[in-house]
């Protein structure tokens, strides 16, 4: 460098130049890379992990959610369900209830209507039944004389026969203990040592009745105990 001085002369100044040390960079740059470099791949890897975890929490979270969501679903179906099944249980009942008493209902009117078609039935074949009684007391004592011989045998036989099958019985033997509401005692003939209870000795005309009913008592002349 030089220096001009007064009267035009240059003079040559050494001008010196004090270099101050260079700090070693290098070393630096590479820690601090080192460093930069470090720090950031651990704190993002525990980034990375938090993350995931979080993501992980949210899932599970969600999905606790959607099966919470399911599982009340699943309650209220079920609870449905169940009302459903009671009130269909009790709608079987009251339906069971009214069969039966329909069906209670049906078997009595079934056996007043057999009852009742049998009353019937008896009555109509009493009707025709009784005038024929005394045809039959009359077969009775022919046959007491011997007199039912021949073609008019055959025709008794038959008729009695018939009224058999219509329903007709005959009752009245001697022996029979008494029964008031089936003999007509017509005379008492004292005490018999034989009987222990007032009984038939002797029978003028034969009682008849059809099933349970009476169509006419039979004459009788009783006995009655010592």
């Amino acid at each position: 460098m030089t220096k001009r001085r007064p009267g035009g002369a240059e003079e040559a100044v050494e001008e010196t130049t004090t270099e101050s040390p260079q700090p070693e960079t290098d070393e630096v740059e590479e820690s601090t890379e080192d460093t930069e470099v470090d720090a950031p791949e651990g704190d993002a890897s525990d980034s990375d992990d938090v993350a995931e975890d979080t993501d992980e929490a949210g899932s599970a979270d969600e999905a606790g959610a959607e099966d919470g969501d399911v599982v009340a679903e699943d309650d209220s179906e079920v609870d449905l369900m169940g009302d459903a099944a009671d009130e269909i249980d009790k709608r079987v009942a009251e339906l069971t209830t009214d069969l039966q008493r329909l069906q209670a209902e049906y078997v009595n009117y079934k056996k007043r209507v057999d009852r009742d078609r049998e009353l019937v039935s008896q009555n109509a074949t009493y009707k025709v039944l009784t005038p024929i009684v005394e045809v039959l007391d009359t077969i009775d004592r022919a046959r007491e004389h011997g007199e039912v011989e021949g073609g008019f045998k055959a025709v008794a036989d038959q008729l009695e026969k018939i009224v058999t099958n219509l329903g007709l019985k005959k009752f009245g033997e001697p022996g029979d203990v008494f029964d008031p509401n089936r003999h007509e005692a017509l005379s008492h003939m004292g005490t018999d040592p034989e009987v222990e209870e007032t009984s038939v000795k002797l029978v003028a005309k034969a009682g008849y009745m059809i099933g349970d009913r009476v169509v006419r008592a039979a004459q009788v002349l009783v006995v009655d105990p010592e």
